[in-house]
């Protein structure tokens, strides 16, 4: 059996999109999969729309998602040029070959692809004109993933424009010979270019690729594809967010797949051994980011503490919270407190602000539900002489404090738990109490409870 080929063959018109990314990840998982190669090569022959900028942003977005390429711009390989705006030669020799065999000719300065079959004139009510048509036989695409698709092209079509710029159907197919891909793996909207991309096959004396055209991705709100404008459409966003590349490749896959074993959360390799173009959904796609949030939060949470710190830190250098003056342990402590509870990075900053310094917001919202039992001021006056007999700060003398004060003013000692993390963080929810208390130390503790009762 000959090496499988797969590619990824991007436009550089825009920035990176998310159904871009899970194409390429489809690619890139088969060809890792069956130890086949995945290419990387640039549609770039748009030169009003191309942009270098664009460009880099593919590449980097690549290599941060994790997804290597085998051959294609910056590795090189035996089938470059890797750039279709350096390919003008390449073409040249195919549009040669279908010239030869009579498949090609001229009509309003642009060059068309001659269909074999009965030819005759209809009129067409769009075009508002008599057009001539062509009864080809219909091209059989057994798709790997849709089944067996016939459809029968009726008229012929241009493949070097009045301009000379050859265009999209005949260079996809042109390197897709080439460069020898054996499958073409790729969105369901293309499904409608195949019978053209066959016929150019056929035409040429090349083989046909195995043809795979996975689900589109839908909205996360109402009908229609996902597009660039619609928020979570950009990888980038990600990116900036600090979600885990990890994660985002980890929700990509579940776009149109599920691994066998039934597991959402899962490591990239176990992914690898698991996927199967068969398995892929005919079903669209609906993309769900609160459902990739989670996933991201999983990944999170499964990290050693130091590669989880490694990450954080930034973040709180960025957020002016740390610097290379900070406790190392102490930083330790709080991330290791922060890690269990964070729905993202993006939020560290918010949730562990109160860490770092005293000058912390307080929750109002938490204030006014913390109020309906009781004035958490006086619950907090009342607790300070404990807190400051306090020998050690482990469990059992922090409850202690806590049930001496409640017993001594006829309270329950849930009644202080929920003022004092309010009193010493600004909000009422987070890590376990007794952990906060313990890290912030018996003086900082005390401190705040003091000054958020105005004394």
């Amino acid at each position: 059996m000959s090496t499988i080929r797969t590619r990824f063959a991007p436009s550089p018109t825009g920035f990176f999109h998310i159904g871009s990314a899970r194409t390429a990840l489809f690619n890139w998982l088969f060809a890792r999969h069956t130890g086949g190669k995945f290419i990387l090569r640039v549609e770039d022959t748009d030169k009003e729309r191309n942009n270098d900028q664009y460009l880099q942003v593919i590449y980097d977005s690549l290599k941060w998602l994790g997804m290597d390429w085998d051959e294609g711009p910056g590795i090189g390989g035996n089938y470059g040029p890797y750039k279709q705006s350096e390919r003008a030669d390449v073409y040249q020799d195919y549009l040669k070959k279908l010239t030869a065999t009579g498949r090609t000719y001229e009509k309003d300065g642009a060059i068309w692809f001659r269909l074999e079959g009965e030819r005759y004139t209809e009129y067409d009510s769009f075009l508002k004109k008599e057009v001539e048509k062509v009864k080809a036989a219909p091209v059989t695409i057994n798709d790997l993933i849709r089944g067996k698709v016939e459809r029968a092209e009726d008229r012929d079509f241009v493949i070097v424009r009045n301009n000379g710029e050859p265009v999209f159907h005949f260079v996809n197919v042109v390197d897709d010979i080439a460069m020898e891909m054996t499958h073409v793996i790729r969105g369901e909207d293309h499904l409608s270019n195949t019978s053209k991309h066959v016929e150019l096959y056929n035409a040429l004396g090349a083989p046909v690729p195995a043809f795979a055209h996975i689900p589109l991705i839908l909205k996360t709100d109402g009908p229609g594809k996902m597009s660039k404008r619609d928020r979570g459409a950009l990888i980038e966003e990600y990116q900036s967010r600090h979600f885990l590349p990890a994660a985002v490749r980890n929700y990509l896959c579940l776009l149109g797949w599920t691994p066998k074993d039934g597991r959402e959360v899962l490591p990239i390799g176990d992914i690898i051994d698991q996927f199967e173009l068969s398995d892929v959904h005919q079903a669209n796609a609906r993309f769900d980011e609160k459902k990739m949030a989670f996933i991201n939060q999983q990944h999170l949470r499964a990290l050693p503490l130091e590669t989880f710190a490694w990450l954080a830190t930034p973040v709180l250098q960025q957020a002016g919270l740390v610097s290379d003056t900070t406790n190392e342990n102490y930083l330790q402590s709080v991330l290791a407190l922060c890690q269990e509870k964070l729905p993202g990075l993006e939020n560290l900053a918010d949730i562990s602000r109160y860490f770092f310094t005293d000058d912390f917001p307080y929750d109002e919202e938490a204030r006014a539900k913390i109020s309906k039992k009781s004035d958490p001021a006086i619950r907090i006056r009342q607790l300070i002489p404990a807190l400051e007999k306090l020998q050690k700060l482990d469990d059992a003398d922090i409850d202690a404090a806590i049930n001496d004060t409640a017993s001594a003013n006829g309270a329950k000692p849930g009644d202080y738990f929920a003022p004092l993390r309010f009193a010493i963080s600004g909000v009422g929810g987070g890590p376990h109490l007794h952990d906060v208390v313990r890290v912030l130390g018996k003086d900082r503790v005390i401190a705040r409870a003091k000054k958020f009762t105005g004394e």
